[in-house]
């Protein structure tokens, strides 16, 4: 199946077909990770991870496949596991040429989420719960302060604060480790 049939499949909302097409790709990025000393499980995982980083781009408005899927998840992919193994020079990095910026880039914003995803996930279920209505639900405080079973707004407010302070420590603290 070619790129434009898999774009199609994107567009018209069939992710599973498009993503079981793309599974074909696999052993080629499977032979990129084993050459560089991964296992098969790095592979896969590399892999998945290239797909999930293609999955947010496609959902951009502004995102525009300007290489073939294997070209672009083989890049993706590279540029994963070589920043896995903490194996970039300066002069590798200076001389990106401008689509592989951007496919680096994609990369260093899958590693952001993946760092919010987990500091959010450490929080106590109260502070989750807290952020999920204000910012999935847009509730004003004096919504979520009757949710909740605050005395008043201002103290879901505050709530708020502590909650976000707590989940920006997790997440520097998280940063720091991967460093």
């Amino acid at each position: 199946m070619n790129d434009k049939k898999i774009l199609e499949l994107f567009k018209d909302g069939q992710r599973e077909n498009a993503f079981s097409k793309l599974y074909s790709l696999y052993p080629k990025i499977e032979a990129l990770v084993l050459s560089k000393g991964g296992q098969k499980q790095d592979a896969l995982d590399v892999f998945q991870e290239a797909l999930i980083i293609l999955n947010r781009n496609l959902e951009k408005s502004d995102f525009k496949l300007t290489s073939s899927f294997y070209t672009y998840l083989y890049s993706v992919s590279r540029f994963i596991w070589k920043d896995a193994q903490k194996k970039f020079s300066k002069e590798e990095l200076h001389n990106l040429n401008d689509t592989e910026v951007e496919y680096f880039n994609s990369v260093l914003e899958e590693k952001k989420y993946q760092l919010a995803e987990h500091a959010f996930l450490e929080l106590g279920e109260r502070c989750q719960q807290l952020l999920q209505l204000f910012y999935n639900k847009a509730m004003s405080f004096k919504e979520i302060a009757k949710v909740m079973q605050f005395k008043s707004e201002k103290i879901a407010k505050n709530q708020k604060y502590k909650c976000l302070t707590k989940a920006k420590n997790i997440y520097q603290t998280s940063k720091t480790v991967q460093s």
